[in-house]
């Protein structure tokens, strides 16, 4: 695994994030201490599940409302 110092990771950071994304990881040291890895990040296989609880939830009607009175009790009515 190629080994870059911080100067060269600063002045190089995207052609190294490219060759990281395509299967080429590298590590950024620092005064020769290695510091961090770049991998490439692993793509999302499962499906985002929006609407699995359709149907099980009802909003109220009233619901911008709710709390009104509570709410100008404590603030005041403004104009």
């Amino acid at each position: 695994m190629r080994t870059v110092n911080m100067h060269e990771a600063k002045t190089h950071l995207s052609q190294l994030v490219e060759k990281a994304a395509g299967g080429e990881p590298f590590v950024i040291a620092k005064a020769g201490r290695p510091m961090v890895k770049v991998i490439p990040l692993q793509e999302v296989t499962t499906p985002q599940r929006l609407g699995f609880m359709a149907g099980q939830i009802r909003v109220p009607d009233d619901f911008d409302r709710m709390g009104e009175d509570t709410i100008l009790a404590m603030f005041g009515e403004q104009a």
